[in-house]
């Protein structure tokens, strides 16, 4: 009888750069959540995936490689990031490669995984050129118990991997799995899923640690640290239930030539349609520039709850400040709808607001809205402001009806209303978001012409 755990297990995935990680990762989950490519070092930060493991539905954590041999400063926090996965997980994966065969970083590796007491099983991935057995014998010498030989790309062996997995955890006691402090054991789909969004450098990594309370994503003032779009779930002090998507730095296409900086870019705004609000990072010291215009754009299209953070505020001085905002008024009206924030993700200035912003955001792109309430509505707007006569004929607006949800969508329904000319539909949209409280959502309307049953009869 298989045993019912009272958390995910959590396996994480560790190794040095470009042994296939991520493959891995992606391969056991059964997405493309992590950007694969020949390039080492890609994977920076912590990314989370569910997957069923020997029948038993498990967290897996993806990282970067460990003991990196630059040793550059955004090297020394991919292999913080790596350690601290080990540290959360309950059973380790360490992935080799078997084309390589075993190097000295690998052997470094399994020394200080041996000093973790943690369960290790060895996967010796890209085991798919040889008698599996002649891949193993190198490996032997690191006197790990649990040893696979693998190819994740082409699934050989992942389900006897994930028949290992499940035997190792139905070893370990029952209170691992109770009372631990498992912030990112939540379900990824679950609560309101947030993306981060912004050119490079704008601060998104460091505005989420700053949310998180911990150094949880890779932050660097290289523009480009961030290079995939990382989930994490997140509980706030009131209970409510997160996803947060950092995001890779989006630059116009024509600077874009690296492949996998289009990969990213792609990732991003995938990120956007998962989201259910966006916060859009601008930098204060850069101002609005064309590239922000074009995210705001691809938010709006879209249809998601929006928050635009204004970043690195705590540099600037009054009078700079007033000019700022009358900049960033003129060139973000068309966005009127979104809430803005002046902030510093750096120091943590006005930080506190964003989550409860987002929540009002969430339950106005959500909110229900029955047929009386928005023909009352529509009515009252209709008094106050008619739309333009058609050929000395009238625009009728008789009653409206919501169509769907995230954004709202409010079907109205008359004669004539093929001219609605757009100013009286913003006029409209505007209106509705005042009238029932809506906060930072766009409001979709369209309509619906009254049908004249003697308009196509001869005459």
């Amino acid at each position: 009888m298989q045993r019912a755990y009272p958390r995910k297990p959590i396996i994480a995935l560790v190794g040095r750069p470009n042994v296939g990680k991520s493959t891995l990762f992606n391969t056991l989950s059964r997405s493309r959540h992590s950007i694969v490519s020949d390039m080492p070092g890609l994977t920076r930060d912590r990314n989370y995936g569910d997957a069923d493991l020997g029948g038993i539905a498990c967290r897996i954590i993806d990282t970067g490689g460990m003991l990196r041999e630059e040793e550059s400063e955004i090297d020394f926090r991919v292999d913080s990031q790596a350690r601290q996965a080990v540290e959360e997980a309950d059973i380790v994966v360490f992935v080799v490669d078997g084309r390589e065969g075993l190097t000295a970083v690998d052997e470094k590796i399994a020394h200080e995984l041996r000093c973790t007491q943690k369960p290790v099983l060895l996967a010796v991935n890209k085991a798919d050129f040889a008698d599996p057995d002649i891949i193993l014998a190198d490996f032997y010498v690191l006197g790990m118990a649990n040893i696979l030989a693998i190819a994740a790309e082409h699934r050989r062996n992942i389900n006897k991997l994930g028949d290992m997995i499940a035997q190792m955890l139905s070893a370990l006691p029952e209170e691992q799995f109770i009372n631990q402090n498992d912030s990112d054991a939540q379900n990824i789909n679950e609560g309101i899923q947030l993306a981060v969004l912004g050119r490079p450098n704008a601060g998104k990594s460091t505005l989420l640690n700053r949310l998180l309370g911990e150094d949880r994503l890779v932050a660097s003032p290289v523009a480009g640290t961030t290079r995939d779009a990382v989930m994490i779930p997140y509980v706030d002090n009131e209970g409510t239930p997160f996803t947060l998507i950092d995001t890779a730095g989006i630059r116009r296409k024509a600077r874009v030539h690296d492949k996998v900086e289009k990969f990213s870019i792609v990732k991003a705004l995938e990120a956007v349609e998962r989201a259910n609000v966006v916060i859009l990072m601008l930098d204060a010291h850069e101002g609005v520039a064309e590239q922000d215009a074009h995210l705001l754009g691809e938010i709006t299209r879209r249809g998601r709850g929006l928050i635009i953070a204004v970043n690195k505020w705590d540099h600037l001085d009054e009078e700079t400040r007033e000019a700022v905002k009358l900049q960033f008024e003129r060139k973000l009206h068309f966005v009127d709808y979104a809430e803005v924030f002046y902030i510093s993700a750096l120091h943590g200035s006005n930080i506190r607001n964003l989550l409860p912003a987002v929540k009002r955001v969430y339950e106005s792109a959500l909110a229900e809205i029955s047929t009386n309430k928005l023909t009352e509505a529509l009515q009252l707007a209709y008094r106050r402001h008619q739309p333009p006569l058609v050929n000395g004929h009238a625009i009728k607006l008789q009653y409206a009806h919501q169509g769907g949800r995230n954004p709202p969508h409010i079907i109205i329904h008359g004669s004539r209303t093929t001219n609605v000319p757009a100013s009286y539909t913003q006029y409209l949209s505007k209106f509705f978001r005042r009238h029932f409280d809506l906060h930072g959502t766009p409001i979709r309307i369209s309509y619906r012409d009254k049908h004249n049953p003697y308009g196509n009869k001869d005459k």
